[in-house]
């Protein structure tokens, strides 16, 4: 019986770490993807314009 709980966690993490990527997996796109890209796409734009600011004009 040791090679039983000898499997047992690696079997059981394995089964939560397939489950864990199909849920990612799933996630990606569908409805709110134009909301999420949009929230990127803003969140670079502002980190692109506080580095500008901060380098200065004469750059």
């Amino acid at each position: 019986m040791d090679y039983v709980s000898a499997l047992v966690p690696p079997v059981v993490m394995a089964v939560f770490f397939v489950g864990l990527i199909r849920v990612i997996v799933k996630t990606q796109g569908g409805a709110n993807k134009a909301k999420e890209d949009a929230a990127v796409d803003a969140a670079l734009a502002h980190a692109e314009s506080a580095r500008q600011a901060s380098v200065g004009p004469d750059a």
